[in-house]
């Protein structure tokens, strides 16, 4: 049984015969191994080009920024999943990364889609952005839904990453329609919901990447690449100075039972 298309039946990223491996149309031997470092490679690998070195240096940024943030869901998961399996390393890594989700690690990309959305919203109804963010934003609480990007329950006064990434991509002259439409989000908090609400580093991040040429559909990897770097300095520390079961302990003796 056929599902889906059956008409482009095309990848564009690899190929290989006996003698080279191509990838992105360089010769991976010749072209990229010992000569181009790993964020150019990732780069070139989601977006098809090399990146410019504005664009290495702003996917650098957001990916030292997401990857480590102490014992997060992620990393709590993974390390007690080593505990569990010390064999299965790629389960443990696998753990961390399946809670990337909406609330914590993973909604860089629905700020970035809504950034995204709300820019076409503002241009298809010839709205002010201000208009438009109030109207983005009254959009999701109607369906009772969080404001991607925004409000942290440590750094209420402001995520420090976020901070630096925004002014990081001012410095470098690179802030475009994104970071300008995320301030105006952030700005139209006080009336379209009553209270101001911080700009989280997950809504920076898209906007940053979104204003240097970053695809919008792949924005979600940042995260899952950062965080499979730190999830591994993690489990290197778990398998030397374990505190999975410690943290497992932990959870039963704080949870109560109740019906």
């Amino acid at each position: 049984m056929r599902i889906g298309k059956q008409d482009n039946a095309v990848t564009s990223i690899s190929t290989s015969d006996a003698q080279s491996i191509t990838v992105r149309g360089l010769d991976l031997c010749g072209d990229i191994i010992g000569k181009m470092d790993f964020t150019s490679y990732f780069w070139l690998l989601v977006a098809g080009q090399q990146p410019t070195p504005v664009q290495k240096m702003f996917a650098d940024a957001t990916l030292c920024s997401i990857a480590e943030h102490g014992l997060v869901p992620s990393v709590v998961a993974a390390r007690m999943t080593l505990a569990a399996g010390p064999e299965a390393w790629q389960g443990a890594v696998a753990a961390g990364l399946l809670g990337c989700g909406s609330v914590i690690l993973g909604s860089a990309d629905l700020a970035g889609q809504f950034l995204a959305q709300t820019i076409a919203r503002a241009a298809e109804e010839g709205l002010a952005d201000r208009d438009a963010a109030i109207a983005g934003i009254k959009a999701l609480r109607a369906e009772k839904k969080a404001i991607p990007g925004f409000g942290h329950p440590q750094h209420s006064g402001g995520d420090p990453r976020a901070l630096k990434l925004i002014g990081l991509a001012q410095e470098h002259g690179v802030a475009g329609r994104h970071i300008a439409m995320l301030h105006e989000v952030r700005d139209a908090m006080p009336e379209a919901i009553g209270r101001e609400l911080p700009i989280n580093v997950n809504g920076a991040i898209p906007a940053v990447l979104l204003d240097v040429g970053f695809p919008l559909a792949a924005l979600k990897g940042i995260a899952l690449l950062a965080r499979t770097a730190s999830l591994i300095g993690h489990l290197q520390e778990e398998a030397d100075r374990p505190i999975g079961f410690i943290m497992a302990g932990a959870a039963a003796d704080r949870i109560a039972f109740g019906e």
